[in-house]
């Protein structure tokens, strides 16, 4: 081959290198992923492993927490509805009091106002429109909300055990705070300083710390499915159900306040050992002790009369032993306090089946408005 035909060959073949290159690189340059297409290649993984999308969770939710805070703390909280520029958020009753969780006793001063922190750093002034001591939730007004604000939708129903969640707050007042965990438990019932216990709670092993109180609790949609409480342990943290927020909050963005249902007992579970002193064939229900006086049971319930010790134990002994309500079985005082919290209200007449001396029988009771903790006899 002639100097002249080999320059012509090596010329045609770096043109062919050039093409080549260029074919290979045009595409490379044309493919830069967008968001959208990390988030769906985030998606079909989550999906395929079974896990939560949770930079695209955290992206989609975060503009809807924020941070409150008051003379005596700090807490979060969540964005519930918005109308023309203005919104409504859910926190904790104890937030805005700044009442310590746990506390016992004191006064509850309730301020008119408090700061809320969005997502962006905006800060303003919002009006505490209602609270509730008996379900820790609080409602607050912002006149104005930023741009880049939304509302966050709350779920009918709790979630199933085991389902995928997350914590999104200001722990410790680190703003922005994801932490997730699974639903560890429901229908649980949680202790307040108020001397009450808060019935249908969730359970979760989502860390939740000081901080975190009045956040929302997410499932992998972004659905609020509790409001977050208070940690209780190591990989033990509590949050108000959907189910008691949908009830509770309406009623304090219009009236301000919230009226519980009181049936005006004092009660035990039917463990093995208040079976035995009772001459109980099952271990289930819930024993009634005392009856509140001139309270919604009194006159119709029976409280025990006699009380024995048994394995060292004292137990009360006589009393009504609940076993339903409105034709549903009862087999603690969780699900006692669950069925009163969620499906039933002030000036309800409700059916109670009860075990009394040995004899199944239904009574009827017209439930009544719990008092103020102040007035709580």
């Amino acid at each position: 081959m002639s100097q002249k035909a080999v320059g012509v060959a090596i010329g045609a073949l770096g043109v062919v290198f050039l093409t080549l290159a260029v074919a290979v690189a045009v595409p490379a340059f044309a493919q830069i992923p967008t968001d959208e297409d990390v988030y769906a290649q985030q998606e079909e993984n989550a999906t395929a492993t079974g896990d939560c999308n949770y930079t695209q969770l955290y992206d989609e939710t975060r503009p809807g927490v924020v941070q409150v805070m008051t003379d005596r703390g700090e807490g979060s909280g969540f964005v519930y509805e918005m109308d023309d520029g203005a919104g409504q958020i859910v926190t904790n009753e104890h937030v805005v009091t700044g009442a310590r969780q746990g506390q016992a006793g004191g006064e509850r001063s309730i301020p008119d106002t408090v700061e809320v922190k969005f997502s962006d750093g905006t800060t303003v002034t919002a009006n505490v429109t209602g609270t509730d001591v008996y379900t820790d939730l609080a409602v607050l007004r912002v006149n104005e909300t930023p741009e880049s604000a939304a509302a966050l939708s709350v779920a009918d129903e709790s979630p199933s055990v085991g389902e995928r969640v997350a914590a999104i707050g200001s722990p410790f007042g680190l703003e922005g705070t994801m932490t997730h965990g699974i639903i560890s438990g429901v229908n649980r019932s949680m202790a307040t300083g108020t001397g009450f216990r808060i019935p249908d709670t969730l359970q979760t092993d989502a860390p939740i710390n000081p901080g975190n109180s009045g956040g929302p609790l997410v499932t992998c949609d972004g659905d609020v499915v509790g409001v977050n409480r208070a940690g209780g342990g190591d990989n033990v943290g509590f949050a108000i159900s959907p189910e008691l927020v949908n009830r509770v909050v309406p009623e304090l963005a219009e009236n301000g306040s919230y009226a519980n249902p009181y049936l005006g007992i004092r009660s035990v579970p039917v463990t093995p050992t208040v079976a035995e002193a009772n001459g109980l064939n099952v271990s289930e229900g819930v024993l009634v002790y005392q009856t509140v006086e001139g309270g919604p049971a009194d006159g119709t319930l029976q409280g025990s009369d006699d009380s024995e010790v048994v394995d060292g134990q004292e137990v009360p002994v006589g009393g009504d032993v609940i076993v339903a309500v409105a034709g549903q079985n009862v087999s603690s005082q969780e699900q006692l306090g669950s069925y009163l919290a969620t499906e039933a209200s002030p000036g309800d007449e409700v059916e109670l089946t009860v075990i009394r001396d040995g004899n199944r029988t239904s009574v009827n009771v017209t439930l009544g408005e719990r008092p103020d903790p102040g007035e709580r006899p």
